[in-house]
């Protein structure tokens, strides 16, 4: 590139290779942090993406040069109807990783787990229990199996997402314990999380489909006088080596990828959610019927998209100690626009 005028860098990202889609519409948790905590807690949670609007919030960062003013804040709203915990998985220590010990499943499981699962039949809750208290010496590690309830949503939707979510803090006996207080209850958003706390987000992102490189990568598009193609890459790459190298962007599948995104501020959790919904609604999801919950910022992921938040695994440094201050919420319905 010893003919350019000026810098031109390599159009697009190479970190999230290969662009693939992701083998389920609903994103897995692979890591879970070690948090500091005296009493064991959930470290995690899951809602369903009704839409974004703007709020505004007086600054709380010391080091801003806002600090003390009111300034604008692009807020995502999800919808977090209580999970319901249905079992409990240990999990022990070995050379290859982590290895299933035993789980425990609630007594009387709901006809929704029906559709994910089969329930067993025959299943001894108090022994399981009981085999897991005797080999405590042995777990690694305590998760819950946790529900969401989309009939309590606004959603058109029956079937549930079944998921774990790991227990943090305290002992493994204490985790335990709080494990098995647990079972066969709800959970709410409050009971995890506060206002102010910073989370990891992790989603799918909105498909694309099959897309170009223009699109995809954002290659230059070709002048008008150019052979063959112009919303192509110009030339795939020198003779040697004889083959076409990962870097050349090409076309592909587009959208639809796993993504964690990290420290994303929790604004507001609300209990009632005809307090922030707009007038018909959000648009593609319809009106909130119990809590939800603001999160500054956009999140990966289309509306009715369950989002999975959980204890941030790379922390901010400095964290203002009260909850942000919000002075108003948009409500301007976009379907009058």
């Amino acid at each position: 590139m010893g003919h350019r005028k000026h810098h031109a860098p390599k159009h697009g990202s190479l970190a999230y290779l290969p662009r693939k889609r992701a083998k389920s519409i609903v994103a897995r948790i692979r890591y879970w942090p070690e948090i500091e905590a005296e009493t064991p807690r959930l470290l995690g949670f899951a809602g369903y993406k009704a839409g974004m609007t703007y709020a505004f919030v007086i600054e709380d960062r010391k080091r801003s040069p806002n600090f003390g003013k009111e300034v604008i804040r692009p807020v995502t709203v999800i919808e977090t109807p209580p999970l319901l915990i249905c079992g409990i998985r240990a999990y022990t220590e070995t050379p290859y990783g982590l290895q299933t010990f035993t789980e425990v499943w609630m007594r009387e499981p709901p006809k929704g787990l029906e559709r994910i699962l089969t329930v067993p039949e025959n299943f001894s809750t108090d022994e399981n229990l009981r085999k897991i208290e005797e080999n405590l010496s042995r777990i690694a590690k305590i998760r819950v199996m946790a529900m969401a309830q989309p009939e309590q949503t606004g959603l058109p939707k029956k079937k549930p997402e079944l998921f774990e979510i790991e227990v943090g803090g305290g002992t493994i006996q204490q985790r335990f314990e709080y494990a098995k207080s647990l079972l066969g209850r709800n959970v709410n958003f409050a009971d995890v999380f506060s206002e102010g706390q910073y989370v990891d987000v992790i989603s799918i992102t909105k498909g694309k489909g099959f897309q170009g490189p223009v699109k995809r990568w954002g290659v230059k598009i070709l002048q008008h006088k150019g052979r063959k193609t112009k919303r192509g890459v110009a030339t795939l790459g020198p003779w040697n080596p004889h083959r076409v190298l990962y870097t050349v962007p090409r076309a592909g599948q587009m959208g639809f990828h796993h993504r964690t995104e990290y420290n994303k501020r929790i604004l507001k959790i609300g209990k009632d959610g005809k307090e922030i919904t707009p007038k018909g609604g959000f648009i593609r999801y319809g009106v909130i019927r119990g809590p939800y919950v603001l999160i500054e910022g956009s999140v990966p992921g289309p509306e009715k998209r369950l989002i999975k938040m959980r204890y941030p695994a790379r922390p901010p440094k400095e964290i203002p100690e009260a909850p942000p201050q919000i002075t108003y919420v948009s409500l301007d319905s976009p379907q009058g626009k």
